[in-house]
């Protein structure tokens, strides 16, 4: 499948060189796969030259689908078997969405760039109700995310909100089923697969705060690979890049993982990067939430620094709880 809105007319920069050969590693999945081929293109339009081919692989996080992620390992689970490739030699880079990237990465790993962002945000998809707030009490709700079930239960403490696992495909069929009346997915999986017209309403970050590096990808290659991350250069987006940056640090001074409900956003907003973030209880019972700006270069300073203001606030108790 072909991925759309992709620029083919970009030149390759005149000091920049590929190999001749770039082998992606990425998950099998209908919205991975087509990640990788949007990549695949965009390289291909960079360097001619370049023979870019596709190594489609099945992660442990793919094969379980029997449990909440939270309980079996973390999003980590998704990348483990690509940065198998890597290591290995069988593939060069590996295409993520950001949001399913561990927050620290093995010392002989690195995000080679971090492409322009797809919508951050949340979307609302039910075929019977147009909107959280016209579900009625005892509806059922189904996410993957305790991020976003810690925040439906402190605001719509009135619905069953159910784990839901699966591929986009799968957890659409759930839903089809009718056993949800809705579901929360990302938009920007639903968009870059031509099903925007599922999404009944986008979930402003006040109601879902997103995931940190939602809705952005990132390629991944070995540290040492200097010549892969030359040439991944133009087609990195420096304020996703901060945005992200920022909202990994929020993450990574928290121990964010699937077991920890914690959202982190940034904007660049005239030249400057805003940045929300919260932590809470999967309950929804103690939610705590802080804002900093600052300069977009400061980025995983401000991350930081938010982190700071949510610890000054009780987040070690949350965490240890979770603990």
């Amino acid at each position: 499948m072909s991925p759309p809105n992709v620029s083919l007319s970009a030149p390759a920069s005149s000091s920049i060189s590929a190999p001749e050969r770039i082998v992606i590693a990425t998950r099998e999945s209908r919205l991975a796969l087509w990640q990788a081929e949007h990549v695949k293109a965009r390289l291909e339009a960079l360097y001619p030259a370049c023979r870019v081919v596709l190594l489609g692989m099945t992660t442990r996080g793919d094969q379980i689908l029997d449990r909440p992620l939270a309980k079996v390992g973390g999003k980590g689970l998704f990348v483990k078997e690509l940065e198998t490739a890597l290591l290995d030699g069988t593939a060069d880079i590996a295409v993520h969405s950001m949001k399913d990237v561990p927050m620290t990465l093995g010392d002989e790993f690195t995000l080679g760039c971090i492409s322009a962002r797809e919508i951050p945000l949340d979307a609302f998809v039910s075929n019977r109700y147009e909107s959280l707030a016209d579900m009625p009490p005892g509806t059922v709700v189904g996410t993957s995310s305790l991020r976003r079930e810690s925040q439906l239960h402190a605001q719509y403490p009135f619905l069953a909100v159910t784990s839901l696992r699966g591929n986009l495909d799968t957890r659409l069929r759930k839903l089809d089923e009718g056993q949800y009346d809705a579901i929360i997915l990302a938009a920007a999986g639903l968009k870059r697969l031509g099903l925007g017209e599922r999404i009944r309403s986008t979930l402003p970050a006040e109601i879902s705060l997103p995931s940190a590096g939602q809705g952005a990808l990132g390629i991944e290659c070995l540290a040492n690979r200097s010549d892969i991350v030359e040439c991944l250069q133009p087609l990195n987006d420096v304020d996703t890049s901060a945005c992200v940056r920022a909202e990994r640090a929020v993450a990574r001074a928290l121990a964010g993982s699937c077991e920890v409900p914690l959202g982190a956003y940034a904007e660049v907003r005239a030249g400057a990067l805003w940045l929300r973030g919260f932590v809470a209880l999967p309950d929804g019972s103690r939610i705590l939430r802080s804002e900093r700006e600052g300069a977009v270069e400061d980025a995983e300073k401000i991350g930081r620094e938010l982190a700071e203001d949510l610890r000054a606030q009780g987040a070690e108790e949350i965490l240890a709880e979770l603990g």
